[in-house]
């Protein structure tokens, strides 16, 4: 027989104050993060998820839950989606914690070291609001496409607007002094430098580096392998139908004439 317990109430009116502090505050926890998880949607090389200090392996359609720290290998490479269709796609070697601040569902991103490249869908005609931070800088979108590079060395941040619009801050030094990137535009920050002197407009020969570099990847998750019998890889092996036949033998010379008579 099911007991029903009746709260004291001590208990209602705890529960009461932090519905109103979440209330205050915009942020308040959904009963699930169901929804707030992110969808493998490609994925090649080592990438894998850290739980309980342990690596573990992501496939294509696996869950990212809140707080799960991503890492990339040598090869690594994931393209990743979240419910309301924004997408961030992680190069190799990096790591990246998702959704690290929750109740703030606007904390969509930390980049630790590596790159990724992050999509923000518009809510219909509405922004998006959310930040991606790093070791040094602190961005803000609404709905846009841009890179993220972040140094290993010295956790200097690259900041790559492809499309739409981002407000970049500085994470350690005042924020008073944000800069606005649009398309074609990007910006370098360092840790101990002011975000107003590293303004770096429209460096198209970096663009077209990283082209190439996702394309060439692009190309090497889709080649197929060689190799094996009478496959692409084999020379004149079972099964090969496009052997060349070697050369007929020379003629027979003809023979010697008789000596002559004397």
């Amino acid at each position: 027989m099911l007991r029903v317990v009746y709260p004291n109430r001590l208990t209602v009116l705890s529960l009461l104050v932090a519905a109103a502090a979440g209330v205050c505050s915009g942020q308040l926890v959904p009963f699930s993060t169901t929804d707030y998880a992110a969808k493998v949607i490609t994925q090649t090389g080592q990438v894998s998820i850290v739980k309980d200090t342990q690596p573990w392996a992501l496939s294509v359609g696996d869950s990212v839950q809140v707080r799960d720290l991503i890492i990339t290998g040598v090869d690594g490479h994931a393209l990743l989606q979240v419910s309301d269709g924004s997408t961030f796609e992680v190069f190799p070697n990096s790591r990246v914690v998702f959704r690290k601040n929750p109740p703030n569902w606007r904390d969509f991103l930390d980049v630790l070291v590596g790159r990724v490249r992050i999509h923000i869908e518009h809510l219909g005609n509405m922004p998006n609001p959310n930040r991606v931070l790093t070791p040094t800088a602190v961005i803000s979108v609404r709905g846009t496409t841009f890179d993220i590079s972040v140094d290993d060395d010295d956790e200097t941040t690259l900041v790559e607007v492809e499309d739409g619009q981002v407000e970049v801050q500085h994470a350690l030094l005042p924020r008073g002094n944000s800069k606005i990137l649009n398309p074609g535009e990007s910006l370098r920050v360092y840790r101990n430098e002011p975000i107003a002197r590293n303004f770096d407009k429209g460096n198209l020969a970096r663009r077209v580096l990283h082209s190439m570099a996702d394309a060439a990847l692009t190309m090497a998750t889709r080649m197929p392998s060689s190799g094996g019998v009478g496959g692409a890889g084999s020379t004149g092996g079972v099964g090969d139908t496009t052997k060349v036949p070697p050369p007929p033998p020379p003629p027979t010379p003809p023979p010697a004439p008789p000596a002559p008579t004397i």
